[in-house]
């Protein structure tokens, strides 16, 4: 693939909300991963992979070697959260009650078997009843009702 188009596609997906961008031509795939940003005085670091049409991986960090290593140490220093972490199982947008004028089916301080609904999740016009994997007093609700959420973004805390 042509460096100037590379180039562009980079600026594009930094520029962008978008969190990956994937592109299959006949000389190769090239997919590029914008890596969430550690802080608000960091820019965002997107990382490339170009895979040729012989499967070989070729990695090009689209920052500076010394810009890669700060997010990884500041990755490293936050504490583990306490209790088991329930994560997006989709994509879609989070309800934690079953309709506006409901109570939430879960708040800090609930106590949850193994089952009970968390919360719902709207994918593709579709209402998607999330359970607890884990019994125990739900200690931290870490989105907002009508939130648009990620694949693997951690839902709720259980203790």
């Amino acid at each position: 693939m042509d460096l100037r188009k590379l180039k562009t596609l980079i600026d594009l997906v930094a520029e962008s909300s978008i969190s990956e961008l994937e592109i299959t031509e006949a000389e190769g795939r090239v997919r590029i991963v914008k890596a969430p940003p550690p802080s608000a005085a960091q820019a965002p670091v997107a990382q490339v992979v170009q895979i040729p049409a012989s499967q070989a991986a070729v990695a090009a960090p689209a920052a500076q070697p010394g810009a890669a290593a700060a997010p990884a140490q500041a990755a490293a220093a936050p504490a583990a959260p306490r209790g088991k972490t329930v994560k997006s199982p989709m994509v879609g947008t989070l309800y934690r009650a079953p309709n506006p004028e409901a109570d939430p089916f879960v708040q800090v301080g609930t106590t949850v078997k193994v089952g009970d609904t968390l919360c719902i999740i709207e994918a593709m016009k579709l209402m998607n009843e999330i359970e607890s994997e884990f019994a125990g007093t739900v200690v931290e609700i870490l989105v907002e009702n009508g939130q648009p959420i990620e694949y693997g973004q951690p839902l709720f805390i259980i203790e």
